[in-house]
């Protein structure tokens, strides 16, 4: 089905006061009239009216002697506050003052000389930031490009930082380690629980003084503050994941020392 054009169709005890009414205050122009009948139309959105006399014999007799109660006429505008002005300045009707309800909608009411209800309605517009605000609207989707500028290289391994605070993240850190084959990183603890993902290769992980040989594909959890060596067997990858203020600790060492791929 495809509807190409809305008429509602009212029945009235006077077609002249509704009419008078609708050209009046509404802007509806006389598409065809004739005793009892008269069809009206607009320029833009709004549906067509038909305005029938009550009794006409044109109607179907078990409705010819109702009338258009219990129904309202809605149109939604844009500029309501002046739309309401101007019908009051002219004189129309309104029977409900301009109001807004909590949800946001924003309506007036006009009632004609037979009792049809037409609604005004706009719906208030969503709030937007202050310009110059200091706090923009944050996006829903970050995405992270690393550069050379995310990298840092020890004897050992190289670090790639991906997600940080420094870098769009504001809770978790995460970052790619890529270590050659026969390398072997410093005993040290982290104060906070790590998730490495080995994605090529294989890692020898030593921790509280078990080793576990962990290959592509596997995912191994790093307690906290428990001291660990991670050694590589073969060439190697991993993608680590933690708490983005964790700190790391060497033994036999006083302080801590910040991650800078983690920062």
């Amino acid at each position: 089905m495809r509807v190409t054009t809305s008429t509602l169709s009212l029945t009235v005890a006077d077609v002249d006061a509704s009419l008078d009414f609708f050209r009046t205050h509404l802007g509806y122009q006389v598409a065809m009239a004739a005793d009892g009948f008269a069809s009206l139309t607009r320029d833009d959105a709004a549906a067509d009216i038909v305005l029938l006399r009550r009794g006409t014999e044109v109607l179907p007799p078990e409705q010819r002697d109702q009338r258009a109660t219990g129904l309202i006429l809605a149109l939604t505008v844009t500029g309501i506050e002046a739309e309401e002005r101007r019908l009051r300045e002219a004189g129309a009707p309104i029977t409900m003052p301009l109001r807004e309800e909590p949800w946001g909608e924003r309506l007036f009411q006009l009632t004609d000389p037979n009792g049809i209800v037409v609604q005004f309605v706009e719906w208030a517009a969503a709030e937007e930031p202050a310009a110059g605000s200091d706090e923009p609207e944050e996006p829903a989707l970050r995405v992270i490009s690393p550069t050379e500028d995310d990298v840092t290289a020890s004897p050992n391994a190289r670090m790639t930082g991906l997600a940080a605070p420094s870098r769009g993240a504001a809770e978790l850190s995460t970052w790619t380690v890529a270590m050659e084959a026969g390398r072997t990183g410093p005993e040290h603890a982290v104060s906070r629980e790590q998730v490495w993902t080995v994605t090529a290769g294989a890692l020898d992980v030593t921790c509280a003084g078990r080793t576990e040989k962990v290959t592509a594909g596997q995912t191994f959890v790093l307690p906290p503050d428990v001291v660990r060596q991670v050694h590589a067997p073969q060439t190697a990858e991993a993608h680590v994941a933690m708490r983005a203020d964790g700190v790391a600790s060497v033994p036999g060492t006083e302080g801590t020392r910040p991650l800078p791929w983690a920062q």
